[in-house]
């Protein structure tokens, strides 16, 4: 398998909308869904098959086994590309992760300290346990101000010389009128608002565009092709709704990348440095006395943490938790001494539009990214390319489009309350 990685360039508005199921307000995403890329590139293939594609006709066909094979092709979503300004206007990137939905804030100044009025951010994960393995109530307050705490309301950041930075998309609204078919005019007491992302990063003379990253990864056979036939037709490419009235135009580059060899070595030292920082924390509660259970000293331990909204079924029902079965199944590893120690997740419902079909796709009960589950094993070495492998495809169901990508031990969680950035 190998890695295209994608930057999408907007180069107008993007209508890029849910409904939710139920309701009559459509909401924009933050982001573009990976779903939304699947579909735009599969759209645009079918437009020139036969000229850079095998025939579509055909069984086995190039088109079919990127989009419907048994290893099609796996599009993730797609995050506001990071940046930081510094003096000099230079722009640097660097990886945009999702936070983890154990982190807290103040309540009355949430935000990073890199924000204008943010008071820090701290994770909570292993004072939790802690205070769990006590049989305490954990009820932090904010170290900077002394007040409540609350989830921060940040989804995406970004690291930058051991600085914490908020990464997230504007929005506006569009509003517009109403045709007479029949005269081809304006139609009286009709208007309508859109939501869409901006295409430009500020306003002025010379606006900067927004751009998102975006992954693929895609089979060893196929990565050359559909790298050139994406970077031949970069400007071809339209994203989200209203297409037809000046929506959604973009600018796709894509570099094609082998995937790294050493993700579990990577894996490795990072769950060994999640384990030493839990015990270490562990240490400092032992001044409290007595505790209901204990932390084991051999085991160690490890997070998964959704950096997509996931879908997960267990016993043909949906669910919200990954246990031990459904990890064991993911992975096809047999450790039966597995333990999930604990999860923090919530749902929402979830549906679409397919385009190819021209109908609604099923409503979906999905888990919403940031979700953490937090195991523990006596037999770590099994788990180590096991973890990295996954990592490529994701958790649940309908991985090709986006959903189910996770990240094993988010350094986040090191990050203490007296430390908070």
């Amino acid at each position: 398998m190998k890695r295209i990685e994608l930057e999408i360039k907007a180069l107008s508005p993007l209508a890029i909308s849910r409904q939710k199921p139920g309701g009559s307000l459509s909401e924009c995403e933050d982001y573009i869904p990976g779903s939304v890329i699947r579909g735009a590139i599969a759209r645009e293939i079918l437009k020139q098959s036969g000229q850079q594609f095998s025939d579509l006709s055909q069984d086995g066909g190039d088109f079919q086994a990127l989009f419907l094979g048994d290893e099609s092709a796996i599009f993730q979503n797609a995050y506001p590309n990071v940046f930081k300004i510094d003096k000099n206007d230079f722009r640097i990137e660097e990886e945009v992760k999702i936070l983890p939905s154990t982190a807290l804030s103040s309540k009355t100044k949430p935000g990073f300290k890199t924000d204008d009025r943010g008071n820090g951010v701290f994770d909570t994960l292993f004072d939790r346990l802690c205070a769990d393995y006590y049989g305490y109530a954990y009820e932090p307050n904010c170290p900077t101000d002394g007040g409540r705490v609350d989830s921060p309301g940040i989804t995406f950041y970004s690291v930058f010389n051991d600085e914490y930075y908020r990464i997230s998309s504007k929005k506006r609204l569009l509003t517009r009128v109403g045709i007479n078919r029949r005269r081809a005019t304006s139609e009286e007491e009709i208007l309508y608002s859109i939501e869409v992302l901006d295409e430009s990063e500020s306003m002025g003379k010379n606006p900067k565009p927004v751009s998102y990253i975006s992954s693929i990864i895609v089979p060893d056979n196929l990565s050359d092709l559909l790298g050139h036939f994406i970077n031949n037709n970069s400007l071809n490419f339209r994203l989200g709704g209203s297409t037809s009235r000046g929506l959604g135009k973009v600018e796709i580059k894509s570099q094609i990348l082998d995937i790294q060899n050493n993700i579990a070595k990577k894996n490795q030292e990072k769950i060994e440095r999640f384990t030493d920082k839990l015990k270490e924390r562990w240490e400092e509660w032992s001044i409290l006395g007595s505790q209901i259970k204990e932390l084991s000293p051999t085991r160690q331990y490890f997070t998964l943490n959704l950096q997509a909204d996931t879908i997960l079924t267990e016993k043909w029902q949906r669910t919200t938790v990954i246990s031990e079965k459904m990890l064991e199944q993911f992975t096809g590893i047999d450790d039966n001494l597995l333990q999930l120690e604990a999860a923090y997740s919530s749902y929402e419902y979830r549906s679409g539009w397919n385009s190819a079909w021209g109908l609604m796709k099923d409503v979906e009960l999905v888990t919403n990214k940031g979700a953490v589950y937090l195991f523990s094993t006596s037999q770590p070495e099994k788990w180590y390319a096991a973890l990295a492998n996954l990592e490529l495809k994701g958790v649940g169901e309908r991985t090709c489009e986006g959903f189910g990508q996770f990240e094993v031990c988010n350094e986040f969680h090191l990050v203490m309350r007296e430390d908070l950035v």
